[in-house]
């Protein structure tokens, strides 16, 4: 799986309060399980609920959640394809701390495709290959994001691995 590490190190880079304190950021894989087909393959799909929590950071979630929707739309489109989807794809809870921070509990419905090929002489051959691209790529390379005149974050695009 790929989309654990990917997520997080993007945060990491996107979000100013944990491109600071790295620590305030923990993923947990959650209600995680496979699908396969009784096809003669051993091909199948990870389904998971990743959790993420931020801890101990500002009040403002749009520094959240502008670059966590840009990443799943490049890492997880069918979030977005029906509004079944659109429901269950992106869930949170917040805690108060304080007037100046929360925590935040963000759940994502995720799914990954593992590819199992068998080569000559029986050797099975593991790929996990990217997300069905259903538009263009991103025509920037860096975003940033505004409130009026002032600069709120910088990050790079989410690319696919």
């Amino acid at each position: 799986m790929y989309k654990p590490q990917n997520l997080s190190d993007y945060l990491l880079k996107a979000v100013a309060d944990l491109k600071q304190n790295p620590d305030r950021l923990h993923v947990f894989l959650d209600e995680g399980g496979t699908r396969a087909t009784a096809t003669a393959g051993l091909s199948f799909e990870y389904d998971y609920v990743l959790n993420l929590i931020l801890t101990d950071i500002g009040l403002d979630l749009d520094l959240v959640f502008v670059p966590l929707l840009a990443w799943m739309r490049v890492h997880q489109k069918d979030a977005f394809a029906n509004p079944d989807n659109i429901k269950k794809a992106i869930r949170f809870e917040v805690d108060m701390n304080s007037a100046k921070s929360l925590d935040l509990s963000i759940k994502l419905a995720l799914t990954e495709r593992t590819i199992v090929k068998r080569e000559e002489g029986g050797r099975l051959h593991i790929d996990h290959p990217p997300e069905v691209r259903l538009n263009a790529a991103f025509v920037d390379d860096i975003w940033k994001l505004y409130d009026g005149d002032t600069l709120l974050a910088e990050w790079a695009v989410p690319k696919l691995p």
